[in-house]
């Protein structure tokens, strides 16, 4: 088990106590050698980009290792005042930590701490494949561990500052996952789950070379497409933010998934909704038009949010601002219910 610095006092903390608990966690930000496949922390901000999508004054990054899985990034920004609650964000594919950084403010004004963790083999996450472009893994479930070890070992939630899990897109698939098989929030917010069903496996997959792209899927470009062309939001600025991080720094750069990726997020879909019955946790459900019913939690809250594209954290002022009203009031709830005013229901 290796281990280096972190550059803030609040995450090496958390290593400290993660480390005590004897747990098989690792965190880390330097190596002596780096490989196109290892993990990559500290991103340059990418020239021209307006200030709501630079990094948060206080933000701080880590990296969390479950087992021998590669090791995956994570970010942390903390509010100026003393903090009401933890949130916890999955990002769908292709995104990253970067793409979250305007919503991790809006977070942050509301009384938050916001954590995000990027993927296995996504943004700054360690890849299981030399092309760093590639979307690549058989399975979901170090997504899932890593999850779970996030919120019981970095964050650790303290009593009267509820944890509220939110995930987006395959994100949320992964956070309904963990609660199922454990995780214990205090509220989950699932954002434009991510229903479609993927390429099915084929032979490639069952012979051990499902590592070639999906069809449909191309490397990636400086010319590619990014979030307002592919038409996961309606907002060519907010739409230009991912792309313009990947533009700058190569490592956070993701084109299409692998046979192997889509074969797993099969598996991952599956199994969500086989189990979602087991979410039995304040939940609500933000769809789109586009997004279909494929997790309905049996008690859910569902609010759908009209004419948005499936990246709601990147959509347009007023589909962005229907979205994160509900994932603030989300947050509020939680809040009320940890520590009720006096002469209130619990």
């Amino acid at each position: 088990m290796a281990w280096g610095r972190v550059p803030k006092g609040r995450l090496i903390a958390a290593a400290a106590i993660a480390l005590a608990a004897g747990a098989a966690v690792v965190v880390t930000v330097l190596a002596v050698k780096r490989f196109s496949s290892d993990a990559f922390i500290e991103s340059a901000p990418p020239p021209g980009l307006a200030e709501q999508f630079y990094p948060p004054q206080n933000w701080a990054w880590g990296e969390l290792q479950v087992g021998d899985g590669p090791a995956q990034r994570y970010g942390v920004g903390a509010p100026d005042a003393v903090a009401k609650a933890e949130v916890l964000i999955l990002p769908d594919y292709g995104e990253s930590a970067e793409t979250w950084f305007e919503t991790v403010r809006d977070l942050e004004a509301a009384g938050a701490t916001v954590w995000v963790l990027d993927g296995v083999g996504q943004g700054g996450s360690g890849r299981l494949t030399a092309r760093r472009d590639l979307g690549e893994l058989r399975s979901f479930e170090p997504d899932v561990a890593a999850a779970k070890a996030m919120i019981d070992l970095v964050i650790r939630p303290i009593p009267r500052r509820p944890l509220i899990l939110l995930g987006q897109g395959v994100g949320a698939l992964v956070a309904a996952r963990a609660v199922e098989t454990g995780a214990a929030p205090d509220a989950l917010v699932l954002s434009a789950p991510a229903c479609a069903r993927a390429t099915p496996a084929g032979a490639l997959v069952m012979l051990g070379l499902g590592h070639v792209r999906a069809p449909g899927g191309e490397a990636w470009s400086r010319g590619g497409p990014d979030d307002f062309a592919a038409r996961r939001t309606h907002d060519p600025w907010r739409g230009a933010v991912t792309h313009a991080w990947q533009l700058a720094n190569p490592d956070l750069r993701m084109g299409g998934p692998s046979l192997d990726w889509e074969a797993a997020l099969n598996d991952l879909r599956g199994a969500a909704l086989g189990d979602q019955a087991d979410l039995k946790l304040p939940t609500l459900v933000l769809a789109t038009d586009h997004t279909g019913d494929c997790l309905a939690p049996p008690g859910a809250e569902r609010q759908t949010i009209a004419a948005a594209g499936e990246a709601l954290e990147l959509e347009a002022g007023a589909q962005r601002g229907a979205w994160l009203a509900a994932v603030k009031q989300a947050i509020a709830a939680a809040i009320q219910r940890a520590d009720p005013a006096p002469g209130a229901k619990p």
